[in-house]
């Protein structure tokens, strides 16, 4: 009876808990929304998800951005509403998604990579951000990440400035897909000055950290090539499908996006080109520098191989009285001089040679 007790605690504890935490998470998203037209501009931060679904009949443009993507309920009551297809909601959770585009017809469906670059770390940072297009609203899914690239479209919508607040929701989406984009090319300017610095280094300081330097713009360029190479397709996608979502006016945008990307990709490809060079450099000029060493050596080698066979043959100290044979030169008064003469004579004679050769 009281391990029967002690079981129910625990379960009433662990449901306690768990809802305990489903809290917090719900506490952590935050959700921002902006309703607008050509006249008019709501802004507001939704203190539940259940502030969202005012918006889905108005004939307004209607941009809700999540920031947290662990809460499913709010995930799901918010689909629910604006009829998103379950599907989709199971690739915004999960976070290795490959950017793509799927038309599900009540809505479009398109996931793509937003990059920062870590100046602390050295690194290259990823998010995945996920856009829902439907009639007159797009609902953007992000990380629970401090800041992101879209600030400068908030401003716009605040402003009036462009022509976003005379667009239709595919217009707001056209945006959000720009921003992303050109961040990449922020990243790929910080990148080239990092590749400029390391071609400096090459050839001054060719050495491990100017390897692991090589080796980690490598990574990164691949990595970057992964999340920017799928956007062809992604755009492709949007400009080729027949949903009326997509407007006719709104295709040249996105076609400009897709000159973008081909853009990006080029100066990656240059990039890649440019780290593969320098590394056939820095392994040049290690070989190099290896051969010069073993140049050195070897001549050191070749001078003292004459002095050693010399000082080997009088090391013999031969002196056979007996057998009526001696060698001669072991008697002579002068003879260590001289043979240190000869010595001094072959070593100066080789090295003149050797300079005449251009051997170093």
């Amino acid at each position: 009876m009281t391990k029967l007790i002690k079981k129910r605690r625990n379960a009433r504890t662990e449901i306690h808990s768990a809802f305990e935490e489903e809290s917090l998470k719900a506490d952590r998203v935050k959700i921002t929304v902006f309703d607008y037209d050509e006249m008019n501009c709501i802004e507001k931060v939704a203190a539940n998800v259940e502030d969202c679904f005012p918006f889905k009949n108005k004939p307004t443009v209607t941009w809700i951005n999540i920031d947290g993507i662990h809460c499913t309920d709010i995930l799901e009551k918010l689909s629910a509403h604006y009829q998103v297809h379950h599907l989709v909601l199971e690739d915004i959770q999960n976070l290795n998604q490959r950017p793509k585009a799927e038309d599900f017809g009540d809505c479009i469906y398109i996931t793509a990579k937003m990059l920062s670059f870590d100046d602390a770390r050295n690194d290259i940072l990823d998010e995945q951000v996920s856009i829902v297009l439907g009639d007159n609203f797009v609902i953007t899914f992000q990380e629970e990440k401090p800041g992101d690239g879209f600030d400068v479209i908030r401003q716009k919508i605040r402003l009036g400035k462009g022509r976003i607040r005379r667009m239709k929701a595919d217009y707001l989406v056209y945006s959000l897909l720009d921003a992303i984009i050109d961040n990449y090319f922020v990243i790929l300017e910080r990148l080239g000055e990092r590749i400029e610095q390391i071609e400096e280094s090459v050839v001054l300081t060719p050495d491990t950290k100017v390897l692991n330097t090589i080796n980690r713009m490598k990574r990164h360029l691949i990595f970057l090539r992964k999340s920017v190479w799928p956007l062809r397709e992604v755009v492709r996608t949007v400009t080729q499908t027949e949903s009326p979502l997509i407007n006719e006016q709104s295709l040249a945008y996105f076609r400009d996006i897709s000159d973008h990307v081909i853009q990006a990709l080029d100066t990656i490809e240059a990039f890649r080109e440019t780290v593969a060079g320098m590394l056939d450099i820095y392994l040049s000029t290690l070989s190099h520098r290896l051969n010069e060493v073993m140049k050195v050596l070897t001549i050191i080698a070749t001078i003292f191989m004459p002095l050693t066979f010399i000082a080997g043959i009088y090391g013999m100290n031969f002196n056979t009285q007996a057998s009526g044979f001696n060698m001669p030169e072991l008697n002579w008064p002068f003879g260590y001089f001289i043979i240190l003469a000869v010595m001094v004579g072959i070593v100066s004679g080789m090295v003149i040679f050797f300079r005449k050769k251009g051997w170093f």
